[in-house]
């Protein structure tokens, strides 16, 4: 089964439609406070605009229920990608699909990622160490997970290939490292990082 890819950070149609031309699976767009923040507004015209085939992810991060529903329903996603402090009982609250982000610290382990896990049965994992920073963290950690995830944390072009070779995750997911700038991705970069995934 091919890595599933994931382009987050999106804050407009060029570069949603260029992700989705490149033959992204997921397009993410951001509602928590993050440089690369969109609006309602914005993201309903994109996603008016985009095809149906990518699934499109909002992101969230310890915000109210009813603002989560609202957007959701405003813009048209089809998933919620949950980046905080989120319980199971919020989880299930929600009539949408959910991505839970996975920790990653220090003291991480094999244990603490599948305590966290199973606190979350029914949704789809996301493995992070950061909020959106960037960081990379040691991938022995998880060579060993057996449960679907999505990998995130400092991919890149540079680096995404080893990671696929070394994890097999079931996605990879990418935001800074193919950026321009904070909310702008390079299409030389994002084109790359598709390239080195999809060559597995």
């Amino acid at each position: 089964m091919k890595t599933k890819i994931k382009i987050c950070g999106l804050t407009n149609l060029e570069d949603a439609l260029l992700a989705d031309n490149l033959g992204a699976d997921y397009l993410g767009f951001i509602f928590a406070k993050s440089k690369r923040q969109v609006d309602v507004q914005t993201v309903k015209r994109i996603v008016e605009q985009l095809p149906s085939g990518p699934t499109k992810v909002g992101v969230f991060m310890d915000q109210p229920l009813e603002f989560v529903r609202e957007t959701m329903e405003k813009t048209g996603l089809d998933r919620i990608q949950l980046h905080g402090e989120e319980s199971i009982d919020f989880c299930r609250a929600l009539n949408w699909p959910v991505i839970k982000r996975i920790q990653i610290d220090d003291n991480a382990s094999m244990k603490s990622v599948h305590d966290q896990m199973n606190q979350f049965p029914g949704v789809q994992y996301l493995i992070d160490p950061g909020a959106g920073d960037g960081k990379t963290f040691d991938w022995s950690i998880i060579q060993n997970l057996k449960t679907d995830y999505i990998l995130a944390g400092g991919l890149n072009p540079d680096n995404v290939r080893e990671a696929v070779v070394m994890l097999h995750p079931f996605g990879v997911d990418v935001s800074s490292g193919v950026e321009s700038w904070a909310g702008k991705k390079d299409p030389e970069k994002l084109k790359r990082f598709i390239e080195e995934v999809r060559c597995q």
